[in-house]
């Protein structure tokens, strides 16, 4: 199973680059996981180049907290419009929201 990371309603990491599979949802999306944010701005990767030897490529974006907005940044993906994005926003209350929706979908049925 495959993390997809929609901004806009556009897959983030197939635009970003189509080789790369998003990284499996629970090491992601875990309380206190990557995707969660902190005061201090830090590197993530959300997905790898897969059957890729030695080792895989990594698709990486910077996330930090400012106040009740959530940060990524260091993004390169066509927009809805094919300007470049470069950085997104998020309210906290929603991003936290929807990364536990999502947890929550992708551990199934209890």
């Amino acid at each position: 199973m495959h993390t997809h990371l929609f901004v806009d309603g556009l897959d983030v990491i197939t635009r970003s680059d189509s080789r790369m599979a998003g990284l499996a949802p629970g090491l992601l999306l875990r309380p206190g996981g990557p995707l969660h944010p902190t005061d201090t701005a830090r590197t993530v990767d959300v997905a790898a180049e897969e059957g890729h030897d030695p080792g895989p490529d990594r698709l990486t974006l910077r996330i930090r907290l400012r106040g009740e907005t959530v940060v990524w940044s260091d993004l390169m993906y066509p927009g809805a419009d094919d300007m470049v994005v470069e950085e997104v926003r998020f309210r906290l209350d929603q991003y936290l929201g929807e990364i536990e929706r999502a947890r929550t979908a992708s551990a199934g049925p209890p």
